[in-house]
């Protein structure tokens, strides 16, 4: 038995950038273990597992090498990529995910592929033991806790580019990763981050869909713009077109494949 499998650079404009993912095309659910497994093959911040159930209708899930997620935006748009290119789904169609986090959707708009995805604003908490100390930094300007991380805001998108963090410490934190932010020192972007998430296996993951569901109504409420652009400083480097629509976030960018192939078991 052979299964079609893919590797996409998500939130890329060019091969070898952006945020890389794996896309497995199944016929019927498979085994949680198999997927595990093979996403622990694929070894990239993550794997998804996609299952057709009537129409543009699927069943997604997402695993890290090492565990499975409840949200992925990346590898949803990776996803969203083959089902239009192989076509699976016409263009014009949109795709319907049922998930952990509920039904999200993907279309294709201004000639890229946009997410709609839930809003998971940060809530005010006091900074937790460590976490600064974990990220090298002696102050922030604000620290807020999003659904599945920590949100951090410092004052230089230059500190946001500089950071060297201690993973292991970040691992203590008992949390999926954290965020650091900044408001971008160019006119071209809104705002900048990365994302640190050694919880889910993942010292750095390069571009993170999940993570702009908390900072696009973060940034929103602080410069008054429900219409963003962002770009997550990693080594790979993403954009990312972010749009606040009441309790739902937009999440816009491009894809490419980079690699087809079959798994042979």
């Amino acid at each position: 038995m052979t299964i079609p499998i893919y590797q996409v650079d998500a939130f890329a404009d060019k091969p070898f950038a952006g945020n890389p993912a794996g896309v497995c095309i199944l016929d019927g659910p498979a085994d949680e273990k198999w997927m595990q497994s093979v996403a622990m093959e694929m070894n990239l911040s993550e794997t998804a597992f996609v299952v057709r159930r009537e129409d543009s209708d699927f069943d997604l899930r997402w695993f890290t090498p090492v565990v499975e997620v409840a949200l992925c935006g990346h590898a949803t748009l990776a996803t969203s990529h083959i089902l239009w290119e192989t076509g699976i789904l016409k263009r014009e169609e949109v795709a319907r995910y049922h998930t952990q986090s509920g039904v999200l959707q993907a279309r294709q708009v201004d000639g890229l592929i946009e997410l709609d995805f839930p809003s998971t604003p940060p809530e005010d908490c006091d900074i937790p033991d460590g976490l600064l100390e974990a990220l090298g930094l002696e102050s922030a300007v604000n620290v807020g806790r999003p659904r599945f991380d920590y949100l951090v805001e410092v004052e230089s998108e230059d500190i946001v580019r500089t950071l060297t963090p201690d993973f292991a410490k970040l691992l203590f934190l008992g949390v999926r990763g954290v965020m650091v932010t900044a408001i971008s020192s160019s006119d071209e972007y809104d705002f900048v981050s990365r994302f640190f998430a050694p919880g889910a296996g993942i010292d750095e993951d390069p571009v993170t869909g999940s993570a702009h569901c908390a900072l696009t109504p973060y940034w929103s409420a602080k410069l008054g713009k429900t219409e963003l652009s962002a770009y997550q400083a990693s080594d790979r480097g993403g954009r990312l077109r972010c749009t606040l629509a009441g309790d739902r976030v937009k999440l816009a960018g491009s894809a490419i494949t980079v690699l087809r192939g079959e798994l042979t078991i």
